[in-house]
């Protein structure tokens, strides 16, 4: 399986992205995918999550309320919308895939999302 990100870049304090992971080689629906990410000098975290199990999601107490995580199976990709960024949101951003009742898992290469004025 593959999972390419895309739409990182520069924006200002209280601006806005969004990101994009798109997965192919494997079979989408069946996947609980996720927005992680890690700041320099920092551990990999858990953003936000999409769950196939009752088609749920959950995010980390840092971003709820700003960001939402969406998920297109019919076109085998994942959305993580960023809004009112802040500097401390300034990070790599990896989209993961893993099985939904297994352990089988995917990770991107990573986009880059700098926040600052």
């Amino acid at each position: 399986g593959q999972l390419v990100e895309s739409g990182g870049g520069l924006v200002q304090p209280g601006g806005s992205l969004r990101l994009s992971c798109a997965a192919s080689g494997f079979a989408f629906r069946r996947y609980d995918m996720s927005w992680h990410r890690q700041a320099p000098g920092k551990e990999r975290e858990l953003v936000a999550a999409s769950l196939v199990v009752g088609s749920s999601t959950n995010y980390a107490d840092s971003v709820k309320g700003r960001f939402t995580i969406s998920r297109d199976n019919d076109k085998n990709m994942v959305y993580l919308q960023m809004n009112s960024l802040k500097p401390e949101d300034t990070a790599v951003y990896y989209c993961k895939a893993r099985l939904s009742w297994g352990t089988v898992e995917y990770w991107g290469q990573g986009t880059q999302v700098t926040v600052s004025s």
